[in-house]
């Protein structure tokens, strides 16, 4: 009997320290384990399309970020799971042209963070009384726009400099943090205003309480009409180079 009850005292005292040694090596495991992203993606890459058009004749640079309500002046912007390297344009509608340098394509990894901080860049020149737009930046690299996906939402604009003749307009140009958790498409809503005292064009992508505003916006629905604010001081929405994009980013 007594050899028996050590046999038994032997046998729970195996066990036990095999217990406690799988113990550390079960929590090491979990701690380890990849962390899951939380939302089911669309794709895993918002690919932002820049494309730049000029008119010699005008000396009027305009932008467009999504294809034109008419067709005429298009942008490839996208969300896919692949990485767009060369900007997706149209040829222009013969007065105007594209401007490869210019244009530029930025590919956002959609699992980098929770918001899209969209920068809008506005650049211009006196001589020319010329305004244009970037939110990624040109492939020459002379004009910049920090647009990102990041944890972080950000307050604060980041433009580069210009190119001496172009100049960054600072009470043109802005950040919008939009959070991607927050709905299912990423309707990104282009407007576009035109002088006729400057014969200038003028492309605003940012939403917010100001006269050139759009209706840029997470949302749980899919907008097929842009959202613009009519403008001011002699710069005047067009009704037809503006144009809304519903993409879907969950």
């Amino acid at each position: 009997m007594r050899d028996k009850l050590r046999v038994r005292e032997w046998f729970f005292a195996a066990v036990g320290a095999i217990t406690l040694a799988l113990v550390p090596s079960l929590a090491g495991a979990a701690t380890t384990a990849p962390a899951q992203h939380s939302r089911q993606l669309a794709g895993r890459y918002l690919n932002l399309h820049q494309c730049l058009y000029y008119s010699a004749s005008a000396a009027d640079h305009f932008t467009t970020f999504v294809q034109s309500q008419d067709n005429r002046f298009l942008a490839g912007t996208n969300v896919s799971d692949t990485q767009d390297s060369t900007p997706a344009c149209g040829g222009g509608d013969g007065n105007y042209g594209l401007i490869g340098l210019l244009s530029g394509v930025k590919p956002m990894d959609l699992r980098g963070g929770r918001y899209l901080n969209l920068h809008q860049c506005t650049y211009y020149s006196a001589s020319a009384v010329n305004y244009f737009t970037t939110a990624v930046p040109s492939r020459d690299g002379r004009f910049l726009a920090g647009t990102n996906v990041s944890n972080t939402p950000e307050s604060k604009v980041n433009c580069g400099s210009g190119d001496g003749n172009y100049t960054v307009v600072p009470n043109l140009s802005y950040v919008q943090t939009l959070d991607l958790t927050s709905g299912t498409f990423l309707d990104l809503h282009q407007c576009v205003y035109y002088s006729d005292a400057n014969t200038d064009h003028f492309t605003t992508l940012l939403g917010g309480g100001r006269p050139f505003a759009t209706g840029t916006k997470v949302s749980t629905t899919a907008e097929t009409a842009p959202v613009c604010a009519a403008g001011t001081q002699g710069y005047n929405l067009l009704p037809i180079l503006p144009g809304v994009k519903a993409l879907p980013v969950t």
